[in-house]
């Protein structure tokens, strides 16, 4: 059965000075400021597109290497991913690195780095934004 998750943004003014809200709708999690300036310089606070964008390809990266591991005979006792969107303004996103850290028992250094490349390849967000450079560092714990 397919899910359709919402949020929505009001803004306010013109994108320099101007300012807006972020609201996840279908989880209810909170509402976050927005602003030009927390895009394209220092945050401040506010979140931006592409920190959201970050928080999406984490999770879904996780989900899916956990979900490859399990597959394989391999469950992990824990996932970590940090997601790291770098914005030139002008040019738009130039490229996204993913940092994992797995605590995987019983499987070796090689077999992990496989399953941490497929699961970039085949994340529905990886898949969702293959018009991007996406870069992987993985890591056995």
């Amino acid at each position: 059965m397919a899910t359709t998750r919402t949020a929505h943004t009001n803004w306010d003014g013109n994108l320099l000075k101007g300012a807006g809200v972020v609201t996840l709708d279908s989880s209810g999690q909170g509402s976050f400021d927005v602003s030009w300036p927390s895009r394209a310089e220092a945050a401040n606070g506010k979140t931006s597109p592409e920190e959201l964008i970050a928080a999406a390809h984490s999770s879904c990266y996780s989900m899916a290497l956990s979900h490859g591991l399990d597959g394989a005979g391999t469950p992990p006792t824990r996932v970590e991913t940090k997601a790291d969107v770098t914005f030139q303004p002008g040019e738009g996103i130039t490229g996204i690195h993913l940092t994992v850290r797995a605590e995987v028992p019983g499987l070796d250094p090689e077999g992990f780095a496989a399953a941490a490349e497929d699961a970039k390849k085949n994340c529905p967000v990886s898949q969702a934004l293959t018009g991007t450079t996406i870069t992987l560092s993985a890591e056995l714990v």
